[in-house]
């Protein structure tokens, strides 16, 4: 494969392990031995900044929110993604 390749991969495998942590973070926030998953840091933006051009509105905003499960389901997913690769 070529170096290209792998980064695409990559790219997917982050995206899911991100998704996938975020879901079981949410899901795991009411239950009492596994709300540690949940805990995280949020960063960016508390309000939008909005341009109003009259006839041209522009709304730009970005949040990101790290949580202990998103960065354990990140770093499972590329790890299996490495044992996925190495089997070819």
């Amino acid at each position: 494969m070529r170096r290209s390749q792998y980064f695409w991969i990559n790219l997917l495998l982050v995206l899911v392990g991100i998704v996938l942590g975020s879901a079981v973070a949410q899901l795991t926030s009411g239950v009492k031995y596994l709300t540690w998953l949940s805990y995280g840091l949020d960063f960016g933006t508390s309000a939008p900044a909005t341009l109003d051009l009259g006839v041209f509105t522009l709304t730009v905003g970005a949040r990101l929110t790290i949580t202990v499960a998103t960065i354990i389901f990140v770093a499972l997913s590329l790890w299996l993604g490495r044992l996925i690769i190495k089997k070819r």
